[in-house]
């Protein structure tokens, strides 16, 4: 009886222990995630920032700031109080410069809205386009995304003859 109670104990540590360790882990991996982000951005010439490989996809200055877009629409709907204001952006999908610093931006705020969370919180249920998910999904889903536009843009790079940043992952 004593070892079964300590097992339980152990275990229950851990998985404390575990779920403390969500939102660090999250952040670190998203501040890789915007890194190398910037990379496969940097990497392509700004005159290349208009290329679409077919007529019905996005430009590769159009990935990058519905990337942004939907990072600062999850983060401020699903965990602030504060939905995401619908922004009037005076930017070309071909100005690199501006593209890049407002990414930036986006990722860092993101990272700042992700501090603010409590661990308890992520176990909570939200309503979705998709059906009930939990907070923890959402972040899940946020990287998910940024990841998915990120593979288009290295096979935009490809496709006019750049070599793709190393991969930073981890």
């Amino acid at each position: 009886m004593k070892i079964s109670f300590l097992i339980f104990i152990g275990f229950l540590s851990m998985r404390i222990t575990a779920q403390n360790r969500v939102i660090p882990t999250f952040l670190e991996k998203w501040e890789n995630s915007k890194n190398y982000l910037i990379a496969v951005a940097s990497a392509m010439p700004e005159e290349k920032y208009d290329f679409r490989p077919t007529k019905r996809e996005m430009s590769f200055g159009e990935q990058l700031l519905h990337i942004r877009e939907n990072m600062l629409m999850l983060a401020t709907t699903y965990f602030t109080d504060n939905p995401l204001q619908k922004e009037n952006m005076a930017v070309a999908q071909n100005d690199k410069t501006h593209i890049i610093l407002f990414l930036a931006e986006a990722f860092d705020q993101t990272s700042a809205i992700v501090k603010a969370i409590k661990p308890n919180d992520l176990s909570q249920e939200v309503d979705f386009f998709a059906g009930t998910k939990t907070k923890l999904q959402i972040l899940n889903l946020m990287q998910d995304h940024v990841t998915h536009h990120r593979g288009q843009l290295i096979v935009y790079l490809n496709l006019n003859g750049i070599e793709p940043p190393k991969y930073i992952g981890w």
